[in-house]
């Protein structure tokens, strides 16, 4: 099938692939613009983004924002012209200096989830950054976009809907994990699209829907776009490739996984994730938890006293491929990773002709 293209502030996705945002430290300045240099949408996590600067344990703040300048200039010395943003979650602590860095630093666009971002068109008005809420229901679309209607006369430049069987943090109760089999969320897609264009109608403008979750081949890429997707979101495929960020241990690590590695586990943030089997996992779910070593401020929803665990570590070790002793994040389909790919093979196999 052949896709209509669609543009991100102005620029035209050659192949409608957008990378996923990953953190800490998966995708950065090194993936997304890989990505978009091959004709995708690249995505920086900006999660904790300064974690390698010397003083971000003392500093932790200027040292996120200082690394949102760095991972953008490598992006854009890979893809002068290509199509390179930033995902940032709700949940974070300095929402709304993290937002203003990110625009700084010449983004195309900043997607937002765990959480629905509902402060997010105040924070970037004046600027031209495209914004796109991360959306999983019928209920949540209707939510952000009505709100961000009537507060700000505006609506989403596109909008990001994560199935059931994406990876991270996840938009659903346990329940609804198990409740939306393929067909059963098919039909929520066609309902949030319905949503959407009721905004596209009122707004006489295009907002274009990405469809991410569990997408790993053109066949499923295909699908998505049969249910009305103009492009879909790409992250636990780009993690085993060479040009990925992350650790060649937490490559690795997808590699050897098998399916009934994939597990749903307890996250911090307070939302169900999906993450690989490993010692830690284990480790939390005979003991408990582990009481964090040092508290970053990190994200909102987090009680120090309480968590099961300190969620910037754990992420930190996986970046830094300290396997047994982290969190690692993947989609429900991460074990089909057999080898490393380049960013190249990856994009070509999602060419939609």
């Amino acid at each position: 099938m052949r896709h209509k293209p669609i543009t991100i502030n102005g620029k035209t996705l050659e192949i409608p692939v957008v990378q996923g945002g990953m953190g800490i430290g998966i995708s950065l300045g090194g993936l997304a613009g890989a990505v978009a240099k091959e004709g995708g949408a690249g995505t920086i996590s900006v999660s904790q983004i300064g974690y390698l600067e010397p003083d971000f344990y003392t500093n932790t703040l200027e040292a996120n924002k200082r690394a949102i300048h760095k991972e953008m200039k490598k992006a854009r010395e890979i893809a002068p012209k290509g199509i390179i943003g930033c995902n940032i979650m709700v949940a974070m602590n300095h929402y709304e200096e993290n937002v203003k860095e990110i625009i700084a630093a010449g983004a195309d666009f900043i997607v937002s989830g765990a959480g629905l971002p509902v402060k997010l068109p105040a924070y970037t008005k004046g600027s031209d950054i495209a914004i796109a809420p991360i959306v999983s229901t019928e209920k949540s679309a209707n939510v952000i976009l009505k709100y961000w209607d009537k507060k700000y006369g505006r609506t989403a430049d596109f909008v990001v809907i994560e199935g059931p069987k994406a990876g991270g943090h996840l938009g659903f109760t346990k329940e609804q994990l198990e409740e939306y089999d393929g067909a059963a969320y098919d039909a929520e897609i066609r309902k949030i699209i319905a949503v959407i264009k009721r905004y596209e109608e009122k707004y006489a403008t295009e907002i274009p829907v990405v469809v991410g979750g569990g997408i790993s081949n053109r066949e499923e890429a295909v699908h998505a776009m049969e249910l009305g997707a103009d492009a879909v979101q790409v992250a636990s495929r780009f993690v085993t490739t060479k040009e990925c960020d992350a650790d060649e241990k937490y490559k690795q690590a997808y590699i050897d996984a098998g399916k009934e590695d994939i597990i749903i586990v307890k996250s911090p943030v307070g939302m169900p994730g999906r993450a690989i089997r490993n010692p830690f996992m284990e480790r939390i779910a005979t003991e408990g938890r582990i009481p964090p070593k040092q508290c970053l401020n990190c994200i909102h929803t987090c009680n120090p006293a309480e968590t099961p665990y300190c969620i910037t570590d754990a992420l930190i070790q996986a970046a830094k491929g300290n396997t047994d002793n982290a969190l690692l994040f993947c989609g429900a389909k991460a074990y089909e990773a057999k080898k490393m790919e380049t960013v190249k093979e990856v994009m070509d196999s999602f060419r939609i002709i």
